[in-house]
């Protein structure tokens, strides 16, 4: 394949950071948008086209994107809960298919996503780009002359903005499916090993009293197929004034060493007479005006995959596990008990 086409499935922010990635990447172009109002598409569609260069068209609705001849894959950016019906649908009219993460919010979904993509034999990934960040991968390389993994333990921290202004559909989701997706899927890479079975506590209150209704914080403890146990913490109710709007911490023990990844600051401090932070220069940082980082990393290798027929490192089925860990944690936050992972 020349050059892969791809539609925009949604028009918040990750939709755009995505048509900013994709319209510097060789053998890339966005030629469609859509979302549920016409105007947000229009929008998103016409600073897309100042970007490229080329037409994009844009939908009111995914299914008109779809069915529109103009894309060989589509990127789904919607809502964390609104991921299932486009990626299969998608992939049912043989289109390569890239989600934003979590790749569902629950289990059903997540095993219509994957019947669907491998039926229709399209690639699919689920972007959980930690994967790319240059500490992780080196955390991998240290990790795998320490031998067996005994524990590790990460940390995700929002600040309260993100519940109460940036999402918009806060009290859908929990600080666990936005957040700590993300490190299980790091961590499973890193222990090369599945979990088999979680339990979870949680505290609600504060959130709850803004009229949102979902957890602040979430603990998670789980157990790993190899033996090895592990702790994922995620809150969002860091207060505004926290000097970095995500705190990110990961540490693993092996038998042989142990591996410490701490991500509140990037190298990088800046203040000013009104400010004091930490700038986020690992995920994505134009260097030179170009995008640079873990989550251009990634879609330039789904990119790839796409057009070279390799299979996506982060893999349908592997993101399906974290769909499964995650609702198998929120069982056990409901009921107290341990929960196995299906």
């Amino acid at each position: 394949m020349e050059q892969v086409r791809f539609g925009l499935v949604g028009t918040g922010a990750m939709a755009a950071l995505t048509g900013k990635v994709l319209a510097q990447t060789p053998y890339a172009t966005v030629t469609a948008v859509s979302s549920r109002t016409r105007a947000s598409a229009d929008g998103l569609a016409a600073e897309q086209q100042a970007l490229q260069g080329s037409k994009v068209t844009a939908y009111d609705d995914y299914e008109a994107l779809i069915a529109s001849g103009e894309c060989d894959a589509v990127a789904v950016m919607t809502p964390d809960h609104l991921h299932a019906d486009p990626t299969v649908a998608a992939a049912a009219a043989g289109l390569h298919v890239l989600i934003e993460k979590p790749l569902a919010t629950s289990l059903a979904d997540a095993d219509r996503m994957v019947a669907a993509v491998r039926d229709a034999e399209v690639k699919a990934m689920c972007l959980y780009n930690h994967r790319w960040l240059p500490v992780n991968a080196k955390a991998k390389q240290l990790l795998t002359t320490m031998g067996a993994p005994i524990s590790g333990y990460s940390r995700k921290h929002d600040t309260i903005d993100v519940p109460t202004s940036m999402l918009r559909w806060a009290e859908r989701t929990t600080c666990a499916w936005f957040l700590s997706g993300h490190d299980i899927d790091l961590v499973s890479w890193l222990f090369g090993s599945e979990v088999t079975e979680v339990q979870a506590m949680g505290r609600t209150g504060l959130l709850a009293a803004r009229g949102i209704d979902t957890p602040d914080a979430i603990v998670i403890q789980a157990r790993f197929g190899n033996g090895a146990v592990a702790t994922f913490e995620s809150g969002w109710v860091n207060p505004e004034t926290f000097p970095t709007m995500i705190d990110s911490y990961l540490s693993v023990v092996a038998e042989g060493g142990t591996v410490h990844v701490d991500r509140q600051k990037e190298g990088v401090l800046a203040a000013t007479p009104e400010s004091f932070s930490y700038p986020r220069t690992m995920i994505e940082s134009e260097i030179h005006g170009v995008l640079r980082g873990s989550y251009p990393f990634a879609v330039e290798h789904f990119v790839d995959c796409v057009r070279t027929g390799r299979e996506p490192l982060a893999g349908i089925e592997s993101s399906r596990h974290v769909t499964a860990v995650l609702a198998a944690a929120h069982e056990a936050l409901d009921t107290g008990h341990r929960v196995s992972v299906g």
